[in-house]
């Protein structure tokens, strides 16, 4: 996460001051450490430092500023390989223990990839070999590309709508109906977050 100027010198001094005194340094420290103007300068990069997961602070105690450790960035990430998924009628699940590793595109969200069959998401480039990546979720909004599980044992790759008690999962290619189920009789197993196709 990048970080100003200001930032890291505010960050450094008060993970100084921690090593040096054992405890936070107040906004009144920082501020005169660092010869800033106000404490409301103070404020904004602390603020700034938190919401970055930078530092950490207990709102209801005084010197309860906490330099958070540094997040390593893994150079390869491995993603489980949760099997196949059809892109026509429902097929039975299954899990293979395969990986796909990639360095990037998931950004700490509990991710799966499967591999497409068929053409039913043509229309949305999304092809027979090609990988979706999906972030795992019980939910999904109108016209979302879901893994929808049917019958608790089929699974397929559609956009999602919900339509009174009757879900459609709607393919993505002129040639292909609908596919019309019973709301209690579909689970949402993820969203698709990416594609990744593989050229020869």
């Amino acid at each position: 996460m990048a970080i100003t100027r200001r930032q890291k010198e505010v960050l450094d001094f008060i993970r100084n001051f921690v090593e040096r005194c054992g405890y936070s340094p107040s906004f009144e420290e920082i501020a005169h450490g660092l010869d800033l103007s106000s404490l409301a300068t103070v404020h904004k990069h602390i603020s700034n430092l938190e919401k970055k997961g930078l530092l950490q602070r207990a709102h209801n105690r005084s010197r309860s500023i906490d330099v958070l450790p540094e997040r390593k960035k893994s150079t390869m990430l491995e993603i489980p390989m949760m099997g196949r998924i059809a892109a026509g009628r429902p097929v039975e699940a299954m899990e293979a223990q395969e990986s796909l590793s990639l360095n990037d595109l998931v950004d700490n969200k509990p991710v799966f990839a499967l591999e497409v069959r068929g053409e039913s998401m043509c229309d949305d480039h999304i092809m027979h070999g090609d990988y979706v990546l999906v972030e795992k979720a019980q939910t999904a909004r109108q016209g979302e590309i879901v893994v929808a599980l049917v019958d608790g044992s089929e699974t397929t790759l559609k956009r999602y709508y919900l339509e009174g008690n009757v879900v459609r999962l709607q393919p993505a290619n002129n040639e292909m109906d609908p596919i019309y189920v019973p709301a209690g009789r579909v689970a949402i197993q993820g969203r698709v977050l990416a594609i990744v196709r593989k050229f020869s």
